[in-house]
């Protein structure tokens, strides 16, 4: 598969997410909170979906306290949430928003990593929930909501081991195969009948509790933080990448 990046040297300008209604998923801690705080700062209100109502809240204060709209919290967890909890959110969401411009779909479990033969079926389903149903339902749900923006953006989370299979990687590998496939499937139907783009991003190597538990012999600090790859998460959510869509982006 072959990965595009974004434009060298690209900058966005301070107001690029000004107005914009963003659902970033998983926005308690990692890249999904620096996301958060960096949609903001470029002008977004953000709504926080996350599982940990503490650390949702503590971004809460960071936007605030950084002069950012004011964001909204939407506690859930996606291992748990069944099809009525996603129809509820849409519908509450509808009844406060004229329309959605954005999502990044950034919540996901790596879960055990180990041969395929070992699998745990009970670890196995609750990855395939998080990393494959959860998004499929969130986007579902909030579709007729993205079609009201003038053109939302679909961000779906990658990983080096989603494109080129990778012994031991187990549900998760597969999970980001779906997702590429999901991906792929949803840009297609949505071409020439939406304004709606849906790309993939592979954050790569970034200082993260999930990348620290999946390579603990690694430094830590060899690879850049969350904060240091916003540049493609802000270029792929703002209009900066109109007409850019079905493609599969790695952040550096």
């Amino acid at each position: 598969m072959t990965a595009f990046l974004i434009p060298d040297n690209y900058q966005p300008r301070a107001d690029l997410l000004a107005g914009k209604s963003i659902l970033v998923t998983g926005a308690g801690d990692g890249i999904g909170r620096a996301a958060a705080l960096s949609y903001a700062r470029h002008g977004a209100t953000v709504l926080l979906l996350g599982r940990t109502e503490s650390k949702l809240e503590a971004v809460y204060d960071e936007i605030e306290a950084g002069g950012g709209a004011r964001p909204g919290i939407v506690e859930m967890d996606l291992a748990t949430a069944a099809e009525e909890n996603y129809a509820t959110l849409a519908d509450n969401l509808a009844g406060e928003l004229p329309c959605l411009d954005g999502i990044l779909h950034n919540a996901a479990l790596l879960g055990e990593r180990r041969p395929i033969a070992d699998a745990s079926y009970g670890q196995w389903c609750e990855v395939m929930q998080v990393n494959v149903n959860a998004q499929f339902l969130l986007t579902r749900h909030l579709l007729p909501l993205l079609q009201q923006a003038p053109g939302a953006s679909i961000i779906l989370t990658s990983s080096g081991v989603g494109r080129t299979g990778k012994a031991y990687w187990g549900a998760y590998a597969v999970s980001k195969f779906a997702t590429e496939g999901f991906m792929q499937v949803l840009a297609d139907e949505l071409e020439n009948t939406s304004t709606i783009r849906v790309n993939s991003l592979n954050p790569r190597g970034t200082n993260t509790a999930m990348r620290r538990a999946a390579y603990p012999a690694e430094t830590p600090t060899d690879n850049p933080s969350p904060g240091d790859i916003m540049g493609a998460y802000l270029y792929l959510m703002g209009d900066d990448s109109a007409g850019v869509s079905g493609r599969a982006f790695d952040a550096r």
